[in-house]
C-alpha cells in the first residue's frame, strides 16, 4: 500500500460508530497469493505487497501511513432472531482507497484478531475459509456478479481452534463499503435517530449521490436499496448460487454480495437445496432468498421510517410502497436474465411459462444446473448429439420444441445466438467438491490445486477444453452435501 494515500471518510463518523484499535500481530506471516490484477485496479503497488514489508501490512504486523484502523459496529437478525450488538468480531477497516475508474473502495483485513465485537471469540480466520472466500468471491467476480473482493491471503503461522486445530489465515478484502442493513439496525436499537440520519447521508453520499437532490432522500435511498438487492439476488439465482447465511448483517445496501461463509453453487437443480450446516429449517434455502432478501429489506424500511416523514402512517405508506416494488423488480431483472440463458433477444409474454417450464423439467429429472444451460447453445439447431450439449438434449422433447419455435421467432443467426449464450451462460463455476479437494491440499501445504482452480475461474465462460474435468459434476463419493462458516 506503498505510494497509495488512505483515506477514512468512515472514520469521520462519531466514534459510536466503530472502535479504533491496531490488528493483533501474528507469529509468522507467509504471502499465499496477492490478487495482482486487483491490486492495478487499486492502484497497488504489487511489488510492495508481494515484499515482506507488504506481507507484514497484510497481516496485521504494520499500520499503512494514513490508515485509520477501525471495527465497525453493526446489528443484525441471524436465521431471523435480532442480536443488538454483532459488530467486526474479526475483522478491521484499514481504510479506503479510490480505484481506477474513480470508486472508493474499502480494504478490511479479516482475521486480523479480537475487537470488543468478538463475543468471546478468538478473532482469528482459519486457511479454509480464507481460501474459500477467495475461490468463491473472485468467481463471483469473474461470473460479473456485484461482489466483495480478494485482494490478498497470508498465513498467520499460527494455530487456530475450532472443531479440531486448524492453520489460521487473513483475507485482505475489498469493497465498495462494508455498511449493513444491519449498521442501522444497530443505531434503531439504540434509538439513536441523529445516527440513523449521519448514516443514511453517509450512503447517499458514498453510494447514491444522484439521491441527494431528490424530493425525499431517504425514500429514495430505499427504493434504490431495494432495486439494487433485487438485481443483486436475481443474478445470484441465475447461476445457481447459494448464500447460505443471508442475514441482516450480511446484506450491503451497496448491492454486493458479502460475507461468504457457507456458500455454494448448485449441481443438480433443486429449488429446497440447502448447503449451510447450521441451517436446519432451511430458512436459507436457493428458492427462498428472494424472500429473505426482501424481509431484511423491511428491516432497513423500518430503520428509516423516522427519516422518512414525520408522521409515522405516512412514513409506513412511503415505506412499504418502495419494500412493495421488490416482487416486481427481482421478477423483471430475473426474467431478463433467463431469457439471455435460452438465447432470447426479445420479450414475449410466454417466457415467464417457458422458464418455469424449464425449471420443472430440471428438478424432476435432475439435470445439472450449469450444464444443461450451457449446453443448450450446442443444441439450439438440434444437433443433441454434441458432446457438450447432452445434458440440455436430455430435457423433454416437447420443451425443446417449444423453446425451438420461440427461437424462430427471432432474426438471430444460430451461430450468433450461440456466441451471445456461451457469454451468458459459464462454462465453470466453483463447484463444491472442487473447492473442496482445493482447500483440502491447501491444508496439506499443496497450494498447487487453489491456484489451479481460481485460474480456470478467472474465465468462466471460455471453452478451456483443456480443463473440461472442471466442467464434470461430482461423483457419489464427491457430492458436498454441507458446507461451514469458519467461525
Amino acid at each position: 500500500m506503498q505510494d497509495v494515500a488512505f483515506e477514512s471518510t468512515y472514520a469521520e463518523l462519531p466514534e459510536r460508530f466503530y472502535t479504533r484499535m491496531t490488528p493483533t500481530p501474528v507469529a509468522e506471516p507467509r504471502l499465499i497469493k496477492v490478487n495482482r490484477a486487483l491490486a492495478e485496479d487499486l492502484r497497488l503497488d504489487v511489488a510492495f505487497l508481494e515484499s515482506a514489508d507488504g506481507v507484514g501490512l497484510l497481516a496485521g504486523n504494520a499500520v499503512a501511513p494514513g490508515s485509520r484502523p477501525l471495527a465497525m459496529a453493526y446489528a443484525g437478525h441471524q436465521f431471523g432472531n435480532f442480536v443488538p450488538q454483532l459488530g467486526d468480531g474479526r475483522a478491521l477497516l484499514l481504510g479506503e482507497v479510490v480505484d481506477r475508474r474513480g470508486v472508493r473502495r474499502d480494504i478490511q483485513l479479516k482475521g486480523s484478531g479480537p475487537t470488543p465485537y468478538s463475543r468471546s471469540g478468538d478473532g482469528r480466520a482459519a486457511l479454509g475459509p480464507v481460501l474459500r472466500e477467495y475461490i468463491v468471491s473472485e468467481a463471483m467476480a469473474a461470473l460479473g456478479i456485484p461482489t466483495t473482493r480478494s485482494l490478498a491471503a497470508v498465513a498467520t503461522g499460527e494455530r487456530v481452534f475450532r472443531e479440531t486445530i486448524l492453520p489460521g489465515a487473513i483475507l485482505t478484502r475489498v469493497a465498495r463499503s462494508h455498511v449493513r442493513v444491519g449498521t442501522f439496525q444497530y443505531f434503531t436499537a439504540r434509538r439513536d435517530g441523529e445516527a440513523v440520519r449521519l448514516l443514511a447521508d453517509y450512503v447517499i453520499a458514498r453510494h447514491y449521490p444522484d439521491l441527494s437532490s431528490a424530493m425525499q432522500p431517504y425514500v429514495a435511498l430505499l427504493e434504490r436499496v431495494v432495486e439494487v438487492q433485487a438485481e443483486l439476488v436475481a443474478r445470484w439465482m441465475l447461476v445457481g448460487f447459494i448464500h447460505g447465511v443471508m442475514n441482516t448483517d450480511n446484506t450491503s445496501v451497496a448491492g454486493e454480495t458479502i460475507d461468504y461463509g457457507p456458500c455454494a453453487f448448485m449441481d443438480t437443480y433443486d429449488p429446497a437445496t440447502v448447503f449451510s450446516s447450521i441451517d436446519y429449517m432451511g430458512r436459507y434455502a436457493y428458492q427462498n432468498q428472494p424472500g429473505i432478501a426482501q424481509w431484511n429489506l423491511v428491516c432497513l424500511a423500518q430503520c428509516l421510517l423516522p427519516l422518512i416523514d414525520d408522521d409515522e402512517q405516512r412514513a409506513i405508506g412511503k415505506a412499504q410502497a418502495a419494500i412493495d416494488a421488490f416482487p416486481e423488480r427481482y421478477r423483471a431483472a430475473w426474467l431478463d436474465g433467463m431469457r439471455a440463458k435460452l438465447g432470447l433477444e426479445t420479450a414475449d409474454a410466454r417466457d415467464q411459462a417457458l422458464a418455469d417450464d424449464l425449471l420443472a423439467a430440471m428438478a424432476a429429472n435432475d439435470h445439472d444446473f450449469t450444464n444443461t444451460f450451457r449446453g443448450l447453445a450446442d443444441i439450439i439447431e438440434g444437433d443433441g448429439d454434441v458432446a457438450d450439449g447432452m445434458e440440455a438434449a436430455r430435457l423433454p422433447t416437447e420443451w425443446l420444441a417449444t423453446w425451438r419455435q420461440r427461437l424462430a421467432r427471432e432474426a438471430a443467426r444460430p451461430d450468433e445466438r450461440r456466441a451471445a449464450m456461451r457469454a451468458t451462460n459459464p462454462r465453470f463455476i466453483p463447484r463444491n467438491h472442487r473447492v473442496e479437494a482445493a482447500l483440502k491440499a491447501a491444508m496439506a501445504g499443496d497450494l498447487g490445486p487453489f491456484e489451479k482452480l481460481n485460474g480456470v475461474l478467472a474465465r468462466p465462460f471460455d471453452e478451456q477444453p483443456e480443463n473440461a474435468e472442471f466442467t464434470a459434476p461430482p461423483q457419489p463419493e464427491e457430492i458436498v452435501r454441507a458446507t461451514f462458516c469458519g467461525t
